[in-house]
């Protein structure tokens, strides 16, 4: 290392001819992500069960160099390899893989109520990172430098009643990032986000989008003053997804606009 370090230039598009596989990308906090790995200059191809959502996704980007769709269930392991093999055939390469598709709700059935099928079902985001993990990890290794992100949640370190199955998983997948973040280690990069409350209304398909209806109570929860919103997560995705984040692995990164750190009594 010289005496006196230069000045690092940090890069206008981090990812610049990246190519990200988003899970669960055409609605929601997916779709964050993946719209924030198209203004990073990367490419994306968004997985997902609903078609009509993924659709419409690539008619509003409107960008069909960098942006493509495949309908696939994380839970099939035939259906990830087809995913893979299909952004192979589309871009020739896979940088990044984001682990975000899951059942989307904490709450569930009590867990003295709750079958063995369903709780299988609801731990189906756990299940979906193994498979797109395993699947995806020699062209991940092939760029020697690649990144996976799994989408956990604060959930994983705070629960309510009946979220058991729900904690699980998302517990599972934190303990999964740091493990396969040293198994995948050097060439690989594993983290995990755990976001917070971040309202999704607004970033569904089209015909299910609404106004957010958020109050000033909802708000005052956070220390930032807001409820989160899918760019929130997306703009850590595309840090991990990067060079800028080279020395961070194995990590998971609470973003919840402080709630967690909030201390509430009872009124």
């Amino acid at each position: 290392m010289p005496l006196t370090p230069a000045i690092t230039d940090w890069p206008a598009q981090p990812l610049r001819d990246r190519v990200v596989i988003v899970t669960g990308g055409a609605q929601g906090v997916g779709r964050g992500i993946a719209q924030a790995v198209l203004g990073a200059g990367g490419s994306v191809m968004i997985a997902d069960l609903d078609a009509d959502a993924g659709r419409a996704c690539l008619k509003e980007w409107a960008l069909p160099e960098r942006a493509a769709f495949q309908r696939a269930d994380v839970a099939s392991e035939r259906s990830v390899q087809a995913l893979v093999k299909a952004t192979l055939k589309r871009f020739g390469r896979i940088d990044g893989l984001v682990n975000n598709a899951g059942i989307a709700s904490a709450h569930g059935t009590p867990l003295a109520e709750m079958t063995l099928a369903e709780w299988q079902r609801r731990l189906s985001s756990l299940h979906g990172a193994f498979l797109c993990s395993k699947h995806a990890l020699p062209a991940l290794r092939a760029q020697a430098g690649g990144s996976i992100i799994n989408i956990a949640s604060t959930r994983a370190w705070q629960s309510e009643p009946d979220s058991e199955a729900y904690a699980a998983a998302k517990g599972g997948l934190v303990a999964f990032t740091h493990a396969l973040a040293i198994s995948s280690g050097p060439l690989v990069r594993v983290n995990s986000i755990s976001p917070g409350w971040i309202t999704t209304d607004a970033w569904q398909a089209p015909a299910r989008r609404r106004t957010p209806k958020l109050s000033r109570r909802d708000h005052a929860q956070h220390a930032v003053g807001r409820v989160g919103q899918p760019e929130d997560i997306g703009a850590l995705a595309v840090f991990l997804l990067s060079d800028l984040s080279g020395f961070i692995t194995g990590q998971d990164h609470i973003v919840d606009g402080g709630m967690s750190r909030t201390m509430i009594y009872a009124e």
